[in-house]
């Protein structure tokens, strides 16, 4: 239930920000909800504006969400 809630929240998000439809809305919040681990690795890979080493450890450690 609580990721079903996560899922809606961030979905309606999207949508509101991209002005997508409920649907492609949906879809990209899924996409992000079960490839958390790879939207996690490109976001660190994004914003790490001096190119600092990250250790493959830090990456595992990090988490969109918390796993109930």
């Amino acid at each position: 239930m609580k990721k079903l809630s996560r899922l809606m929240h961030m979905s309606w998000a999207i949508q509101k920000r991209k002005n997508l439809t409920r649907s492609q809305a949906l879809s990209t919040a899924w996409a992000i909800l079960n490839n958390e681990d790879i939207t996690v690795f490109y976001l660190v890979k994004r914003y790490n504006v001096h190119n600092k080493p990250v250790k493959w450890q830090d990456l595992n450690q990090m988490a969109l969400f918390t796993r109930n």
